[in-house]
């Protein structure tokens, strides 16, 4: 779990400093926070502003491929015009002589959702307290706002998951990475995120364990709808709506949905196979009649027979009664 940084009196002096450096020289006492396949995000202490930043840029190995700086100038764009309480806020924007292209956003403190979903699912007591099921459901229906301002501003997110939602010390949550997002009227010029036509990747059986295993999850499989899984580039904010389901029916199963042998195994379940409701699926968690209505209705295989707006889903989950 990150802290929240103190604040210390050096950090409000007035007087600003001289000759600031430009990119990344600016931000000094960085510190690797999490590292992706092709970035990685660290926190900075901005000598201008006083304050603790977090600052994501590409990997050495990646920093000069094109798509990868689109895809993260596409994520540092998209997250800084959507300006919503459940969205991270975007300082900066800049392309580093030495590290490359990056963005510097507020830093906060806390988890993601999934490190408090797997507690849950080892027994921890003290998580258990913490994050009731009615908990849980707020941290769903917040994120999910973020979700519904996005798509009222014709972004869709297209990877909703537990590791994307950022659970804060001070009762925020953030719905990240919105480096996969769909925006209406632009070409997607996204790394495509369907696989099932491509070979399996040898580390594809490690990332699909199950969840009390630990270990590192895959980005998008698992909660991909069925549009997604065909690779169909029509899709809208229905598909966010399933993602929204999956990760509903995990919070209160603590099991995935879908989750296969392999890939493709995970990609056929979510296309073709008919799965029990949450309830049936853990009996032993007391999982309420009406939100196995809310989460069946989501992951619906047909766009139209699930909710037909991320508003009307929030309205449902704040209405079930544990």
């Amino acid at each position: 779990m990150i802290s929240e940084p103190t604040i210390i009196l050096s950090g409000t002096d007035p007087d600003l400093p001289q000759n600031v450096p430009l990119g990344i020289a600016r931000y000094n006492n960085l510190r690797e926070m999490a590292r992706g396949g092709s970035a990685v995000l660290r926190s900075g202490f901005d000598c201008v502003t006083g304050r603790t930043v977090a600052i994501k840029s590409l990997l050495p190995e990646t920093r000069h491929d094109r798509r990868e700086q689109r895809r993260l100038l596409r994520e540092a764009r998209v997250t800084a015009q959507l300006q919503h309480p459940n969205t991270v806020p975007v300082y900066d924007i800049g392309n580093d002589e030495v590290e490359g292209m990056y963005f510097v956003m507020k830093r906060i403190s806390g988890e993601n959702f999934f490190e408090i979903l797997k507690r849950i699912a080892r027994g921890d007591e003290a998580t258990i307290a913490a994050f009731p099921t009615e908990a849980r459901l707020e941290i769903v229906a917040s994120a999910c706002q973020a979700l519904a301002y996005s798509h009222a501003r014709g972004v869709i997110h297209r990877d909703f998951k537990p590791e994307n939602i950022w659970v804060g010390n001070f009762g925020e949550v953030i719905l990240l990475d919105w480096g996969v997002a769909k925006v209406w009227g632009h070409a997607d010029d996204n790394e495509p995120i369907n696989r099932s036509v491509l070979k399996p990747r040898e580390s594809d059986g490690e990332q699909l364990r199950t969840l009390t295993g630990g270990g590192q999850r895959p980005g998008t499989p698992l909660y991909m709808s069925p549009e997604q899984v065909d690779g169909n580039r029509g899709i809208d904010e229905r598909t966010d709506i399933f993602s929204a389901g999956v990760v509903l029916y995990e919070m209160l199963a603590i099991r995935e949905p879908f989750r296969g042998a392999d890939i493709n195994e995970t990609f056929d379940n979510i296309k073709n196979k008919e799965i029990p409701p949450p309830s049936e699926r853990s009996p032993e968690r007391d999982i309420p009649k009406a939100a196995d209505d809310v989460v069946m209705r989501a992951i619906q295989k047909r766009p139209s027979q699930r909710f037909q707006s991320m508003r009307e889903f929030i309205d449902a989950v704040r209405a079930i009664d544990c």
